[in-house]
């Protein structure tokens, strides 16, 4: 999945929980969706940030 697949599926859910239509199990599986959505993202920022500052202490050293 890429970042970019990640943020439009969390914006998808928000939009269904904003709703209120959902039953107490689907709520459920969405947040745990989000949340797993929301850690991919993170780390995916994570490991582009040290991917550049790799790049930068290269460009330096």
């Amino acid at each position: 999945m890429k970042y970019n697949e990640a943020i439009e599926r969390l914006e998808l859910i928000l939009s269904q929980l904003e709703e209120g239509k959902k039953s107490v199990d689907e709520l459920s599986d969405l947040v745990k969706e989000a949340a797993d959505l929301v850690k991919f993202c993170k780390e995916k920022l994570k490991n582009t940030e040290e991917e550049i500052q790799k790049a930068f202490d290269e460009e330096q050293g």
